[in-house]
C-alpha cells in the first residue's frame, strides 16, 4: 500500500513538514506532537488517499480525554476533537495492548484508509482498510469500523473511563455521523500509541528518525 522506501522524502524533510504544520495549526497543548508528526509523515507517504483529510487517534491519552482528531490538511485546520473508545481487551482507561487477530477484542495500531459507509448493527458505520500487514490488515475481516455508541458518550467517563468496544474506534453518538461523513471515502487514519514494537514493524514509517520530545 505504501510507496517504496527509495521514493520517500528524506526523514529530515518529512519530520520538518510535521513540525511546521504543528506550529501553523497551533496544536500545542491540544495534540501530542510526536503522534502528529508520525501521522503527517505517514499521510504524505500514502499515495492511495483521495481526500486531504487526516484522522489521528492518540492512544497515549486516556479514554476520558479527547484523543480523536480530524484535520483538514489543505486548509490546515482542526475540524473535530472527541473522545473515542478502544477495544475491551486493550486496557481499562488506557489502551496498552493491541492485536490484529480475530476474536482478540483489541484495537489495532497503524495507518488505515477509510472506505464506504453502511447501516449496521451499530447504526451508521464506516469501513476501514488496514494498510499495514500483520499490524492492522485484518481490520475488514474483524469488522473494525468507525461507529457511534452510547458507551462512548463523555458522560460515561464519569465512572473513570469510557465504555469499550470489540476493537472498533467508537465515537459519541451525536458526533459519529458528521465525523464519518467528513472522513469517509479515501482519507487517512492513524492510530497511535507510544509503542516501540509498532514502529519496528511499520513499513509506512520505516526510516523515520526517532521522535523528539513532545512540545
Amino acid at each position: 500500500m505504501a510507496v517504496p522506501a527509495s521514493d520517500f522524502p528524506t526523514p529530515v524533510s518529512e519530520l520538518a513538514a510535521g513540525e511546521q504544520l504543528f506550529e501553523e495549526m497551533e496544536l500545542g497543548g491540544i495534540v501530542n506532537f510526536i503522534a502528529f508528526r508520525q501521522a503527517v509523515a505517514g499521510y504524505n507517504r500514502i499515495k492511495e488517499k483521495s481526500k486531504p483529510i487526516l484522522t489521528l487517534i492518540d492512544f497515549s491519552k486516556p479514554s476520558t480525554e479527547k484523543r480523536f482528531f480530524v484535520f483538514d490538511m489543505e486548509k490546515k485546520q482542526l475540524l473535530y476533537s472527541s473522545v473515542v473508545s478502544h477495544g475491551r481487551n486493550s486496557g481499562e482507561n488506557y489502551a496498552t495492548s493491541f492485536s490484529n487477530q480475530n476474536g482478540s477484542y483489541k484495537s489495532s495500531l497503524g495507518f488505515y484508509l477509510t472506505e464506504n459507509t453502511y447501516q449496521g448493527g451499530n447504526g451508521y458505520s464506516l469501513i476501514l482498510n488496514g494498510l499495514e500487514k500483520g499490524i492492522n490488515d485484518k481490520a475488514k475481516e474483524r469488522s473494525i469500523v468507525v461507529h457511534g455508541a452510547s458507551y462512548a458518550n463523555p458522560t460515561v467517563a464519569a465512572s473513570g473511563r469510557l465504555g469499550r468496544s470489540l476493537g472498533c474506534p467508537a465515537l459519541p453518538t451525536k458526533l459519529a455521523k458528521p465525523i464519518i461523513n467528513t472522513i469517509k471515502d479515501g482519507s487517512v487514519m492513524f492510530i497511535y500509541a507510544n509503542n516501540s514494537s509498532y514502529l519496528a514493524q511499520s513499513d509506512i514509517l520505516k526510516n523515520v528518525s526517532a521522535p523528539m520530545p513532545a512540545l
